[in-house]
This record gives structure tokens, sequence and C-alpha cells, in this order.
């Protein structure tokens, strides 16, 4: 069994979900995961935030907006009259649900639930086209399944036995649609996976049924080896291993969520990024493999970052002064990126500033701090294990003649990571780029 994911552009348009019938093969069983249409979630976010300031006015124009692509949306769709009609209530249904939270007191729960709302009509949608067609598919709610916990990291064991029982319901069918990114939480309510959840929820589908393959598909073909829309002549991979699709993720390429390789990894699924738009190009393989040893793979870039350096005497010969730093971000729930160390003085990146000012004020007990905001972290992925030699070499004298703030090498086989001035990232991708390949 497969496990197909089509993303936002994939499913953007009623030409684009008419268009998946010639990459979709309905008579194999596989499950489908949709995203939303292009566009709904932004437009969802923009609503809830219009409710959150009690711009109830605001609010109603952006939903009437909304509704008005959908409606436009449908009337493209369908052909018939029962099609059609089926997708005005459904559209109604949802618009309905979402107009009225502007009487309730609106709270991150009720965020969450409009969230929702995208996926739920995406999917249900491509099911009454189908169903116009006269081709059986069967959808599989995602809230019935996909549940994460208190620390919002997926059950997969409960995922995986309530998915094999509703499969097991519903075993005279093999075209299954369901929704990405959306899921419930350790108290029942709906919730999400975060942007870019739907690869997740297809990686996470394909672990708990061992699925024989996880396709992502997206409006690019494969990964390439540096971001296409900065650096000119770039190549899609042929084949990465998990471990590179992983840091790649991580570290900035988009066209993967980055904690979809890790299910399919530990279960040992391979996942194919492919492209909607150009469905006979290969794309990229990730599987266990990978490609041949002792290669610079790919370049990424991840921006957003802030640089925190804390400089103390008292490290000096300390043992316990990083577990005393470490819990500071600990106890705020923020993660960190990249970390280096010296006698007197360690240098860390954030991307996630929600508790920057609670977390400088705490690190000031240590000693003085500094932290610059505006970062990028430039990541050169490929196989750098323990009897390779040289590559650290041809990065750093790619980008002799940029300031570089931090390096980052040896934490991993896989990966030179580098911080600096977001300002300089264009300039560092291209002088990589030029010199790596």
């Amino acid at each position: 069994m497969k496990v197909l994911k089509f993303g936002g552009t994939s499913v953007g348009s009623a030409e684009r979900m008419k268009a998946l019938l010639d990459i979709i093969d309905t008579r194999e069983r596989q499950i489908v995961v949709l995203s939303a249409v292009a566009g709904t979630t932004n437009a969802l976010v923009e609503i809830a935030q219009a409710f959150t300031a009690g711009d109830k006015s605001q609010a109603a124009a952006l939903i009437h907006e909304l509704r008005n692509k959908y409606s436009a949306l449908i009337s493209e769709l369908f052909t018939t009259e029962e099609g059609l009609q089926n997708g005005k209530e459904l559209i109604e249904y949802h618009f309905n649900l979402i107009d009225s939270f502007s009487s309730h007191l609106f709270t991150p729960i009720e965020e969450k639930i409009i969230l929702a709302q995208g996926e739920l009509i995406s999917t249900t949608l491509f099911h009454f086209y189908l169903t116009e067609l006269g081709i059986r598919s069967k959808l599989l709610p995602a809230l019935d399944f996909m549940k994460i916990d208190e620390d919002n990291e997926p059950r997969i064991d409960f995922i995986r036995e309530q998915l094999n029982e509703l499969l097991l319901q519903s075993n005279d069918h093999n075209f299954f649609i369901t929704q990405g990114y959306i899921c419930r939480n350790s108290f029942g309510e709906i919730d999400n996976l975060r942007r870019g959840g739907s690869d997740y929820t297809a990686s996470l589908i394909g672990a708990a049924i061992r699925a024989d393959e996880i396709q992502i598909w997206t409006d690019i073909d494969g990964m390439h080896n540096n971001d296409p829309r900065i650096v000119k002549g770039t190549q899609p991979i042929a084949n990465l291993s998990f471990d590179e699709a992983a840091e790649l993720a991580y570290f900035g390429a988009k066209i993967l969520h980055p904690q979809s390789v890790f299910p399919a990894q530990r279960y040992n699924v391979p996942v194919r990024l492919l492209n909607t738009m150009q469905p006979q190009a290969p794309g990229t393989l990730i599987n266990k493999e990978g490609a041949a040893k002792g290669v610079v793979r790919s370049v990424a870039a991840k921006d957003g970052i802030t640089a925190i350096r804390i400089h103390s005497s008292r490290m000096l010969l300390a043992y316990g002064f990083l577990r005393r730093v470490f819990e500071v971000f600990e106890r705020y729930k923020t993660p960190i990126d990249m970390i280096t160390t010296s006698e007197v003085a360690i240098s860390l990146t954030i991307d996630d500033t929600k508790y920057l000012t609670e977390i400088e004020n705490e690190l000031k007990d240590f000693g003085s701090v500094e932290v610059d905001k505006d970062q990028t972290i430039v990541c050169v992925v490929g196989d750098f294990g323990l009897d390779t030699h040289g590559y650290a070499s041809r990065v750093l004298d790619a980008v002799k003649h940029i300031p570089i703030r931090m390096i980052s090498y040896g934490g991993s086989n896989y990966n030179i990571s580098m911080l600096l001035q977001t300002a300089h990232k264009v300039e560092a991708l291209r002088s990589l780029h030029n010199r790596l390949f």
C-alpha cells in the first residue's frame, strides 16, 4: 500500500484537483493525504486573528471573500446538478461554522477548529468529485486516528491501532482519502501538526501501516542541491539517505517538513519527492541507502535565527554549567539549533523567540549576554564521516569573504553549518554553489 500526499498548490484549483487523476491510479490500494486548497490556511489564520482582536466586521469580510473563492471552485469542479449541490451544502456547512465563532469567546481552542476547516473541505470536495465520476473512495477522518500527546509528539501506537481498525472496517475499498495537518491533542481537542504538517501526516501514516512507499507531491521536481529561487543552475538530487534529507529539511529545504523524515526512517519506508506539474520527472528518492559516499549533496539556508552569547568566567573548569544553561531553554520549551563553546563562553542559536526576553533575563544570572537577530544558518549536507577529509576547507574557502558568526562541524556526519547575517545569505549560497558544484 502506498501513501500519496498532495500539497496546497496541487489542489489549488478545480483544474488541479481534476489533474490529480492523471497521477493517481484509483484502482491501486492507497491512502491519499490532502492539504487545504492553496491560500486557505493563510486566510483562516487572518480570520482567526480578526476574531482574536474582536474585529468582527473584518472577520466577516474575510469569511465572505474566502467563501466566494470556494463558490467559484465548486462551480468549475462539478458538472452534475447533484455534485454541485453537494459542494454548495459542504461550503455552507463549514463557512456557517466559521462564522458562528463571531458570537463566542474566542480562545486558541476555537482558533484551531477554524484552522482545521481547510483540510476538511478539500478532502470532502475531492471525495465528492470522485463520486460524481463513479470512482469509489472512502474518507478516513484524520481526527479519528491522528493524535498527539501532551508534548505535541505523535502517538504512533494509537495512530497505528486506530487507522488499521478503520482500514479493516473498509476492506472492500482500495482508495482512501484523509486530511493532512490536523489531529487531536491529549485532551481530545482539535489541534494541528503546525505549518507544513501534511508531510508529517503522510509520514506518520506510512510508518503506521508500514507502507511500500510514501510519495510527497509538490510543485518542485525533488530536492535540489541549492535553493532554486536564489541560485541559478541548481539540479534535483536523485537519491538521499534519511539522515541527509533530515538535515536538509531541518535547515531550510522548503520541500519537506522537518519532522517528516523520522517516522519513515524508523520503519524504513522509502519517501519519494515528486512534482505534480511534471509527473514524469524522477524526483528524489529518500531511503536507507542514500547515494555514493564522500559527496557534497546540497546547500540549504534557515532564516529567522537569533544568536545568543553567554560569557562567564564561572564556566572555567566548572561542571554542571552547561546543564544549568540548557535548563533555562527547557523551561521555556525553546529548542536550540546550533551551539559552540569555549572556556568562558557559549554561543547558541534559536528560531523561536516567543520567550526571548524571559530567557535573556534568566541567562544574565550566569554572566553577560549578547543577542544578535536577523541571522541565517547555512547548512552544507553530504557524507562527512570520520574517514573523509578536505570538505571543511572547501566550504570555508567558498565563504572566506563573508563574516561568519558561528561554525558547527562534527556533531553530525552529514552537515557543516555556519551562522551569518541574513544580509549575506544570498552571496553565501551562490558562492558555495559555484565552489562545491
